[in-house]
């Protein structure tokens, strides 16, 4: 999904973000700014790190489904396939993006 570049200034702030692929035992971590993702990097979840501020947790299959468009965000968390947890004003935030 393309969010329209006033809307994604207005609404994202610099965040620190971890994705968990759970069936892949890997972490990527990154820095979301307004000018999209920064310092992506790998790990091992055992691996410790500094706690982002959002993390979200998915499979693989699941992540790219979210990343290609098949399967919606909202409906994900929703049925349990996606997990997210961020600030209450982290959420509001993302959900006026979504």
């Amino acid at each position: 999904m393309e969010v329209d570049e006033a809307d994604r200034r207005k609404h994202i702030v610099d965040r620190t973000v971890s994705v968990t692929v759970s069936d892949l035992d890997t972490v990527f971590d990154m820095r979301l700014t307004r000018d999209g993702l920064r310092d992506v990097s790998s790990r091992a979840a055992s691996d410790p790190a500094e706690r982002a501020q959002v993390r979200i947790t998915s499979t693989a299959d699941d992540l790219v489904a979210l990343a290609e468009d098949r399967l919606d965000f909202a409906k994900a968390m929703l049925s349990g396939r996606v997990k997210l947890e961020a600030s209450f004003s982290d959420l509001m935030r993302m959900r006026k993006l979504l």
